[in-house]
């Protein structure tokens, strides 16, 4: 006892802490929150850190106190919820505040003054805009672990309370097993559940959520007084302060005298050691007080909301009530059944009404569990929360993974049901089990009622899998047709291309994770595919017989709108196969056919006039190559019969080319005549909302 106040005077007590686990002496862990004649009867542990925690008894007093840690008394007033089975009513809660007033408060040390308000003016009165005023720093010694005491005033001295709260606790954990069958799977699901609330859970009803809730840390128990601006009143001022007269080899002013130094506070070790010595020998500790003692004077006065009401012992439970049932024990540390060392898969159990009922409340899965559990302090257990059978099998996936080189090229084993539980399954572990052997583990993501999960455990290098990609451009489908342009729409088609080569002796399914483009479609997937685009990827099923090849194409196809011209082929190809579409409108439909009956008149023009004009420049060509050749021979005697070759073709082509000539001038005229038909007539054409491609 002396050692334990000589140690948190002094600063120590990590040292009495450490010291406590050895057994020589330190400081008492208790529970968070605690109350005579209240018993613990039931845990709701989440999945965000904190547990909703439910207190009943019967009462024969006109209070009721409770000791709450300091660091827990905000999550307390904040939580509270008093339920009144009987009796009278409650009245109020009411608990001590720390003040900070600057004296020593009961800790051995000194809470510091806030700074004071900077002075406003009257003009200035308005929201503060600058940066908020640094927060107190915090006590040397605050011992966030320090009881205080609420005391709940009841109206009348016969109550049956029930007063639930919420308080910190670890979160609980999910471990699954799933044993494959022929025809199915039978799926485990085990919760494991750590006590560190610094009480044992004795017979508690206990349930697990699967699901975060909003909880938040709240300092109710915290006194706050906002600063405020002051307004300070001047008086009158003149606006303009006149100069004053200097004059020359005057005597220098002496430099004002400093301030006073502010008041020490009085230092939290000012006493020596004997004297706490001599205190600790003459006033008991609060944890080696009995609950029923009233506490020093000299202790009462340095609280600052008084003394501590010396709590009334509660009346013992009546011995007609009716017997809880024996609770279940499960010491922390235990093997979980169907672990890894397991010979064999863990069987269902035969009691199936002691596994956890589930139930979906605001969103959330809660397994509450039938018989009551016993949880040590410092201690975790296991319970099963489910056992059923659900639709499952064990099949091959090809997911390259960049943790695991040889995935490039082999598929993984994996597990692959359905979950039917009734429920949302949290992310956890899960072991693997078929015809009685342990096949590997994976990692469960949270799957909810009614999802299908492929979980990989293992590496399968008897088969193969090699990828092949191209990407084209294919398509053209009318998109627009406003004030004369012509849209279309085009695909960006990428084509992945897989082998699979069997090389077992029996044949195997696998799934192909395909890495999916967000903005693309899977155009004409093979029968089973499943698209999850939220996740980025598509399983595609492919079977490969043994010591076979199989091949599968999965082509992805992104589309894009651009402008193009109208007598271009891929304007021709579109409102082609807008025409044919029966869900066109008839309008545009009567308009693009006129106006299609004059593009192909105009079309075919232009491919006259680009045969002529190719004609006219291999024959003007020719012709003025035969024209240098003839030059080369006028004088060569020996050449007659040459030449006369030479002037045979020259005026074969010269007649040739008067007659293109005069042909183009013809083709001409009549490509201008149905290019202005052709623009009158598509002027008037507006399209807008083509019929989606199906």
């Amino acid at each position: 006892m002396r050692h334990r106040k000589v140690c948190r005077a002094i600063g120590l007590a990590p040292l009495c802490a450490a010291a406590a686990l050895v057994g020589t002496f330190g400081c008492a862990r208790g529970p968070a929150v605690s109350a005579d004649g209240l018993a613990l009867r039931r845990v709701v542990i989440y999945r965000n850190g904190v547990a909703y925690f439910e207190r009943s008894g019967h009462i024969e007093a006109d209070k009721v106190e409770f000791k709450v840690k300091r660091e827990e008394v905000g999550d307390f007033l904040a939580t509270l919820a008093v339920i009144e089975k009987g009796g009278s009513s409650v009245r109020s809660a009411s608990f001590p505040i720390k003040v900070d007033d600057g004296k020593d408060n009961g800790d051995g040390d000194a809470d510091p003054q806030p700074p004071p308000p900077r002075p406003l003016a009257d003009e200035a009165i308005g929201p503060r805009r600058g940066p908020r005023p640094p927060a107190p720093p915090p006590k040397k010694n605050d011992n966030p672990n320090k009881l205080e005491t609420v005391v709940l005033e009841l109206d009348g001295k016969a109550h049956d309370l029930q007063v639930g709260y919420v308080a910190a606790t670890p979160v609980w954990r999910p471990s699954y097993r799933l044993v494959i069958e022929k025809g199915g799977a039978n799926l485990q699901a085990w919760g494991i559940v750590q006590n560190l609330s610094g009480e044992d859970w004795t017979g508690v009803k206990l349930s697990l959520i699967a699901g975060a809730p909003l909880a938040f840390e709240a300092t109710l128990g915290t006194p706050i007084i906002p600063r405020r601006p002051t307004v300070t009143d001047m008086g009158e001022v003149i606006a303009s302060v006149p100069r004053s007269e200097t004059s020359l080899n005057q005597e220098p002013m002496a430099p004002p005298s400093p301030p006073p130094p502010p008041p020490l506070a009085e230092a939290a070790t000012g006493q020596s050691l004997a004297q706490l010595e001599d205190d600790a020998e003459a006033e008991p500790e609060e944890e080696d007080r009995p609950s029923n003692a009233p506490k020093p004077k000299s202790d009462m006065k340095k609280r600052a909301g008084g003394g501590a009401r010396p709590s009334t012992p509660a009346k013992a439970p009546s011995a007609t009530r009716a017997a809880a049932p024996r609770p279940m024990m499960v010491e922390g540390g235990a093997t979980p059944p169907g672990g890894i060392h397991a010979p064999q898969g863990p069987s269902a159990p035969r009691n199936l009404s002691a596994l956890a009922a589930v139930a979906i409340e605001g969103g959330s899965t809660r397994y509450d569990i039938p018989l009551p559990i016993t949880v040590p302090d410092k201690s975790a257990t296991m319970v099963m929360l489910l056992s059923k059978s659900v639709p499952g099998e064990s099949i091959f996936l090809f997911a390259p993974d960049g943790g695991v080189g040889d995935s490039q090229a082999h598929p993984f084993r994996v597990a692959r049901f359905t979950n039917k539980s009734g429920g949302l399954l949290e992310r956890g572990p899960i072991a693997i089990f078929e015809a009685g052997a342990f096949l590997g583990q994976g990692m469960v993501d949270p799957l909810p009622e009614g999802a299908t999960t492929t979980v990989p455990f293992a590496l399968e290098r008897s088969l193969a899998v090699e990828t092949h990609r191209d990407y084209t451009e294919e398509g053209a489908r009318l998109s627009k047709i406003e004030s004369s342009p012509i849209y279309v729409e085009r695909d960006a088609v990428s084509r992945t291309r897989y082998r699979v080569k069997n090389g077992g002796e029996k044949g195997a399914k696998l799934l192909v994770k395909h890495p999916r483009n967000a903005q693309a479609r899977l155009f004409n997937p093979p029968k089973g595919t499943e698209d999850n685009v939220g996740t980025g990827s598509a399983l595609v099923p492919v079977e490969a017989a043994a010591h076979a090849v199989s091949d599968l194409t999965v082509d992805e196809r992104q589309s894009y709108e651009r402008s193009v011209d109208w007598l271009s082929p891929q304007a021709d190809d579109a409102v082609r196969l807008y025409l044919s579409d029966r869900r066109a409108e008839p309008a545009v439909v009567s308009a693009l056919r006129a106006a299609w009956d004059v593009r192909l008149s105009l079309t075919r023009a232009l491919e006259e006039r680009s045969k002529l004009t190719t004609e006219q420049n291999e024959l003007s060509r020719s012709t003025e190559e035969t024209r240098r050749n003839l030059k080369a021979l006028e004088k060569n005697r020996t050449a007659a019969d040459l030449r006369d070759k030479l002037t045979e073709r020259l005026a074969k082509n010269s007649l040739r080319l008067d007659e293109i000539t005069k042909r183009l001038v013809e083709v001409d005229m009549r490509v201008d005549e149905q290019r202005v038909r052709f623009s009158d007539m598509i002027r008037s054409i507006k399209l807008l909302a083509p019929p989606q491609p199906t």
